[in-house]
């Protein structure tokens, strides 16, 4: 029985692709696009003012509130520039990293190096998250630092923010730059030297324009990551408030669930946009 069924399957590879896949498949269906499929109908529902219960009957109360209320216009603009502004950060310091670790280190130094930005990763979120709460306070490391020079830290607030979702997602960024690097051919940038161009003018025209996708890449991590992150916040970001924030009060203290899937959704059409156009520069072949 057992190699008449493997005879069998042999000769199917499609059936035998599909069974061993269909495990993977089913949970994907279920605990993800199934979680996608129920938040997306709980947004059309509502909540009983009075009795505080959800009413399952089809509404577009919560997407009138969502685009014509200014607090949540400007929550969402503040988190789509928080989570940019992280991104180009990131991007800015992981490109010149990931090009020493590259083309600049000996190869046996690279998996070290490798090892090395994946550390971090290894720590705890919240333990990282309270350290620059630590340090960007008025008593923190950074305080010791820049007061000889008269300067001070940010404090807590938006800049805390960027600062320290810009050191979470790093190494989210910093390797699949780091991958790009690694694949592109030295004879490219020989051949750019023997027609003279000088190194700046070889960045522009050959190095940068190959490893946009893999910069784009990493720009999804980080991007999303950003987009969708509220403990940062709650930690270092003082009295602001980002798209996580206004969905984890509305799960607890307003306990209206129905707006709170509203706005989960937010990030996702964002995402679902951002990944569109990274599939056009090639960006999800890097992935």
């Amino acid at each position: 029985m057992t190699l008449a069924a493997s005879a069998f399957l042999y000769r199917r590879p499609r059936l035998r692709l599909g069974l061993l896949l269909s495990a993977p498949l089913l949970w994907l269906g279920l605990a993800y696009l199934g979680a996608l499929a129920a938040l997306f109908v709980t947004a059309f529902w509502s909540t009983d003012g009075f009795t505080g219960q959800v009413v399952r009957e089809w509404s577009l109360g919560n997407f009138h509130t969502l685009f014509t209320d200014a607090v949540y216009r400007a929550v969402t603009l503040r988190t789509m520039g928080i989570a940019a502004l992280v991104t180009v950060v990131d991007a800015v310091i992981a490109f010149p990293m990931a090009y020493a670790m590259a083309r600049v280190v000996p190869p046996r130094a690279r998996p070290w190096l490798v090892i090395a930005v994946l550390t971090p990763l290894w720590a705890s979120y919240l333990v990282k998250a309270y350290a620059w709460r630590a340090m960007l306070s008025g008593e923190g490391v950074l305080h010791w630092l820049l007061a000889p020079l008269g300067l001070d830290t940010p404090g807590y607030g938006l800049p805390a923010v960027v600062i320290t979702l810009a050191y979470l997602w790093l190494p989210y960024m910093i390797l699949p730059v780091y991958a790009g690097l690694d694949r592109l051919p030295s004879s490219l940038l020989d051949a750019a030297a023997d027609l003279g161009a000088r190194p700046a003018r070889a960045f522009r025209s050959v190095i940068l324009p190959l490893t946009l996708p893999a910069v784009v890449a990493g720009s999804i991590f980080t991007f999303s990551l950003s987009l969708g992150d509220y403990i940062t916040v709650q930690i270092v970001g003082g009295t602001s408030q980002m798209l996580g924030n206004v969905v984890f009060s509305n799960i607890g203290a307003a306990n209206n669930l129905p707006f709170a899937a509203t706005v989960a959704l937010v990030p996702v059409v964002i995402m679902l946009a951002y990944l569109a156009a990274a599939r056009r520069v090639g960006a999800l072949e890097q992935l």
